[in-house]
Order: C-alpha cells, then structure tokens, then sequence
C-alpha cells in the first residue's frame, strides 16, 4: 500500500525536472569581451648568433658577413669583410609581443629565426638586438643563449633533422626599455568588443553591467561593441571598475556552425546542426597509370645498341553511385555516421557538406579552414 504514493511522489520529481528549462551555458565578461585599447604591441629586430657548431650562414650569405665586420668594428676591431670566413655565426630575426601595461625593467619572451642558410641555431647565444615597434622606438633589448627544440646532423650524403633546428626561443629574452604612453585610469569612457559578432550577446552583455551598476551606463553600439561611461563615482579607479565587471555572467546563446579544414579533410561539427530533406549521389571515377621499364637487347654482332623502353598500362575503375536520403531535421552528427558506414572518406564528406549548403539544406554556418 505504501508503494503507490512513493510511484506517485517519484512521477511528480520526474515530471518537474523535465518541465525545467535548459538554461544558456554561461561565460565571464572577461571571456566574452576584450576591451579596447589593452593589447600587446609587436616588436622586430635584426641580430646576431653566434657560437654554433660550423652550423651557421655560409659564405654566400653576404649581409652576415657585413654584419659580423660592422659588429666587430663597434668593438674597435677593424677587418675586411671579405677576409671573413666563418660557419658559427647567424644572422636572424628577433620577434617579440610587448604585454599590454609592460613596464621598463619587466622581461619578456622572445622568438629568435634564421634568415640565411644556417643549418641549426642550436647552442647559439643571441648577442644584443635592439627590439623596435612600429613608429621605430626601441622599447625592449634581447640578448642569451637559444633553446632550440630540435636538431639537424649527417655527412656524406645522409642528412637526419628532427623538428625546426633553425628557429628557437629564449624565456625571459628581452628587457624592457620603454613602455607605452597611456593612462588608462583616466579614461572616462570603455569599449568592450565581443570575441565573435553576436547582437544577443552585445544586448546582454550591456544589461547585465546596468545591472552591476545600478544605472544606465552602458548601451550596444553594433553586435560586436558595447560603449560603457565610467560613472562619477568610479573617477580615477577605472582598474577598479573593471575588476569589478570581469565577473559578471553572460548568458551564451549557442551558435550552428561547422568547421571545414578542406586541407586535412578534418570536419568539427555540432551533433544538434540540422538538415533539411536532401538525396545524396555520391560516385567516383578512379584512373590507374602505371609504367613498367623493360630493356631492349640487339642480336649478337648487330651493332645495335641497348635501350631502355617503358610499357604504360591504364585501367580505369568506376565505382557504383551510393545514394543515401536524408529526411528533414536529422542531425549533421548523425550525417556523417552515416556517410561513415557508407565509406565515405573525410574530404568527400567535405565536399558533401558544401553541396548541402548550396542545396540550402544546411542550415548552419559552414566555416571553411
């Protein structure tokens, strides 16, 4: 007797988790949006490796030569640059992104490339380069020894190279000489942009800050800005604002797409993607070529002489046209089952899901790598 009003209680708990709404995934402000004006900034320079294993530029590479000769004419030595024969020196690109608020004496990662025809840079030491941005202000100098994740070795003949022996990095490479003009605490006004184009999202993301706030601050420019006044009372303590805005939760909408990287034939799909009604022929054609050398003896004392010939051999292979009938609101996870069990190789179903798109029964946004 007692069973019946526990079969009953446990319905009703069924019943009111399955009347619950799915709610949007969630993302932090600092997640959804950047602000604008905090980014890093770019920095190039020329330089020097030196100290390699009869690895670096050739003699042919003449700007290292010159390099090495304007270098040593720094240092108070005069030479030749066409005396200069030496295989331990590189000539190489400096790379390196200055962080947004970076101040002198703060250290930072850099990127070191050859540029000649330097083998390996591996055991190279960078000597002193002057890091510039683009209005040519030097704001960081490099200097130290390579990491190098990789090597190249051989000889007579045999070569052997793992990874990329002629690029490398150095952790902490680079000290900063100058930092970037800004006040950032003085702004009076702040422009988030969104990671991806979404006017939902903008709405939401500008409520939800006139929520924090308390008043009427921020409002969406187009789907991809929203513009925020700094509020009397946050004068002066912008950094303060924002670390009290970074937090807030943004209610996501999700978005249908597919990824297409039609170089690899890899496609990254959302199962919940789905199709309109749609036939599907799919056929293929394949053409074999293949040359077989035979040689061609002359006769004893005929004074001809041997020659090699090729014999062709063409065969060609039609495969039978598969069909398959896909009915309205399947699923594109379910699609490529499908086309899976069929045999279909990742860059047909490529080429299947651009048809589809054509067809106007694809309705997502296929994103081609």
């Amino acid at each position: 007797m007692r069973t019946l009003p526990l079969l009953l209680s446990m319905i009703s708990l069924v019943g009111a988790w399955a009347a619950e709404p799915i709610r949007n995934p969630e993302a932090r402000l600092r997640d959804v949006a950047r602000l604008q004006g905090v980014r890093g900034n770019q920095l190039l320079g020329y330089g020097m490796v030196v100290g390699l294993d009869g690895t670096g530029d050739k003699d042919q590479t003449k700007f290292t030569v010159q390099s090495l000769a304007n270098l040593m004419a720094r240092q108070g030595v005069s030479i030749d640059p066409k005396a200069v024969k030496v295989k331990n020196v590189a000539a190489v690109m400096v790379t390196a992104e200055l962080p947004p608020f970076a101040k002198p004496g703060q250290k930072i990662d850099i990127t070191v490339s050859s540029m000649g025809d330097a083998k390996s840079l591996a055991g190279g030491t960078l000597l002193m380069t002057p890091l510039q941005g683009p209005d040519n202000q030097i704001y960081a100098v490099a200097q130290g020894p390579l990491l190098v994740n990789g090597f190249s070795a051989g000889g007579a003949g045999s070569t052997v190279t793992k990874n990329h022996p002629t690029a490398g990095r150095i952790p902490d490479g680079a000290l900063v000489e100058r930092a970037v003009p800004g006040d950032f605490g003085a702004r009076d006004q702040l422009r988030y942009s969104l990671q991806e184009e979404d006017f939902t999202t903008a709405v939401r993301v500008a409520s939800a800050i006139n929520e924090e706030l308390g008043r009427m601050v921020a409002r969406p420019v187009d789907g991809r800005t929203v513009e925020v006044a700094v509020p009397q009372e946050f004068k002066g303590k912008v950094v303060e604002m924002v670390a009290r805005l970074e937090h807030l939760p943004i209610p996501l909408q999700s978005r249908s797409r597919v990824v297409v990287n039609e170089k690899t034939g890899t496609v990254i799909l959302g199962a919940d993607v789905k199709l309109g009604a749609v036939a599907i022929v799919q056929g293929g054609l394949s053409i074999s070529v293949t040359s077989t050398p035979t040689v061609s003896q002359p006769a004893p004392l005929s004074k001809g002489k041997t020659q090699t010939t090729a014999t062709t051999e063409t065969k060609v292979t039609e495969e039978k046209p598969k069909t398959l009938t896909i009915e309205p609101g399947v699923s594109v996870g379910r699609l490529a089952e499908m086309l899976n069990t069929l045999g279909t190789s990742p860059r047909d179903l490529v080429s299947i899901l651009q048809a589809i798109k054509d067809a106007g029964a694809l309705n997502a946004e296929l994103r081609i790598l």
